[in-house]
């Protein structure tokens, strides 16, 4: 599932109801549309200041890690070739005055 926008924050598939030993049930329809099975581990995050909760599939955050661990090894190699040429590189924080 890819997001529309960027402002795009996910689909409601329905609720779920927290059971007396601090278990929740997935709704099918997510579960099938997300590609969640038994057996999966997913990270829980907290989020909206506390108000919700997110779930990510753990292999799916360890993808995102190597896209983003490969993107910051060519980001660094851009830095020093422009260090090198002398090519000055603005940061977004500087760009904000």
């Amino acid at each position: 599932m890819e997001p529309n926008s960027k402002r795009d924050i996910g689909k409601c598939f329905g609720t779920t109801v927290l059971g007396p030993r601090g278990q929740l049930v997935i709704p099918v329809e997510a579960r099938k549309e997300l590609g969640i099975d038994a057996g999966n581990k997913l990270l829980v995050f907290g989020h909206f200041n506390g108000w919700g909760l997110f779930l990510v599939k753990v292999e799916t955050a360890e993808e995102l890690l190597n896209i983003m661990s490969s993107g910051l090894g060519e980001l660094a190699r851009f830095i020093e070739e422009s260090k090198t040429s002398g090519v000055e590189v603005e940061s977004t924080a500087d760009s904000s005055r």
